[in-house]
């Protein structure tokens, strides 16, 4: 019989088995991951949008000086562009060409008027016929004066022999010499005398004065003649179209040769040492644009300052027109209707609060704006004022420091809170 090994064997006293700490760290784990996610929880409860922070563009609230003004875009126009009118119905003759340079004072172009030419010629056959009238009159004026002083002279010496005549019938008669009837006869010859002698000197005066008149109305209508030939030769003289300014053809408004009425078109002359720029101003501008306003020009790479000239009294397609005029001399190299953009000055705002401009304003109608919490855009009600450019004046709502959404915020959809992820 084969024996078992229960013999050999020997009992062993029990050992301690050391404690294991694995369930310690999966209990922290859990209680760190509940956590977690009872956090992501209450942001994602607390925010019923996410979008990625990469498709937006923040912006810190801040005080500065805030400048009021607009960017418009305008183009170069030339501030002194006559165009010329035919002065009378004829026939045109072309000097120049379109685009061609001319000085002040070159004919342009010769109009061919016979009915103007006739009418000077028949105002200065008037004009000759006058002048002889006047040199006439002027002869005939001294010719009476002279009768009526003959004849007032020789009442006078009617008068002197007629006092010499009474003196001696008065001695006479003193004497005894001669009758009483001689005397008186005598003394009536001396009265009537110097009655005569009176009324030649006045008729003599008036006499003057009157082939004077006649000499002065004569003399009147030979200067109207002679205005009305100097007109007449000023407008014929106009007939030769002549350049106002030093310039360029721009534009030629009838052939060569053409048969034209007065008051007719011809031709535009540009000056171009004379542009400024012609803006077109939004209609919301328009009650903030004034007259001597700063403005700051870009014409291609050239920069230039300038100040409102002139502004246009109507509002034509939802815009105001405003020409701007540089400051000093005006850049080189400019060209007509050549695009150019501008930033109008309106007013400078010191120590506001404000905030950079952004789609933003558009997007929540200028009432709302998102502040950040953490990650958490907040919608919050805002008040805002003046805007310009680059910036936007805050009101009511927000605080110096805070960041704000200015751009994406169209993903949004007016939520309240919407949670951003970086």
């Amino acid at each position: 019989m084969i024996r078992d090994t229960s013999a050999q064997d020997t009992r062993l006293s029990p050992q301690q088995q050391p404690v294991s700490r694995r369930p310690l760290k999966l209990v922290a784990a859990a209680v760190l991951a509940v956590l977690v996610l009872g956090w992501l929880l209450w942001s994602w409860a607390g925010s019923s949008r996410a979008v990625s922070g990469e498709r937006l563009r923040f912006a810190e609230v801040s005080r500065g000086t805030l400048v009021r003004d607009a960017a418009v875009n305008g183009r170069v126009v030339a501030a002194v562009s006559p165009t010329l009118y035919a002065p009378a119905g004829g026939t045109v003759t072309l000097k120049i060409n379109a685009g061609d340079t001319v000085a002040k004072g070159d004919v342009m172009a010769v109009l061919d008027s016979p009915e103007l030419q006739n009418e000077l010629q028949r105002e200065r056959a008037t004009l000759t016929q006058l002048e002889a009238e006047v040199s006439r009159q002027r002869i005939l004026a001294q010719k009476a004066s002279l009768l009526a002083r003959r004849d007032a002279d020789d009442a006078e010496v009617v008068r002197t022999a007629a006092l010499r005549d009474l003196q001696r019938a008065e001695r006479g008669f003193e004497l005894g010499a001669i009758a009483e009837v001689e005397y008186l006869r005598a003394k009536d010859a001396m009265a009537s005398a110097e009655i005569r002698a009176k009324h030649a000197g006045s008729a003599a005066g008036l006499e003057t004065q009157d082939v004077a008149l006649a000499l002065k109305t004569q003399q009147q209508l030979l200067e109207r003649q002679r205005l009305l030939t100097a007109n007449l030769e000023r407008r014929v003289d106009e007939l030769n179209v002549r350049a106002p300014v030093d310039g360029i053809i721009g534009t030629l408004n009838v052939a060569d040769r053409a048969v034209v009425v007065a008051n007719t078109a011809l031709m535009t002359v540009v000056d171009l040492s004379r542009l400024e720029v012609e803006l077109a101003m939004p209609e919301s501008y328009a009650e903030d644009l004034g007259l001597g306003m700063s403005a700051e020009v870009r014409v291609g790479a050239v920069t230039a300052t300038g100040k409102i000239s002139a502004i246009s009294p109507e509002v034509v397609n939802n815009q105001v027109l405003a020409r701007v005029r540089f400051d000093g001399d005006q850049p080189a190299g400019l060209r007509q209707n050549q695009r150019a953009s501008a930033r109008v000055l309106f007013e400078e705002k010191p120590d506001v609060l404000m905030l950079a401009r952004g789609p933003f304003i558009e997007d929540q109608g200028g009432r709302y704006a998102y502040v950040m919490d953490g990650d958490i855009a907040v919608r919050r009600p805002i008040t805002l004022g003046a805007t310009s450019v680059s910036a936007v004046e805050i009101v009511e709502g927000l605080q110096p420091g805070e960041r704000v959404v200015i751009a994406g915020t169209d993903n949004f959809r007016n939520a309240e809170r919407v949670s951003i992820n970086n």
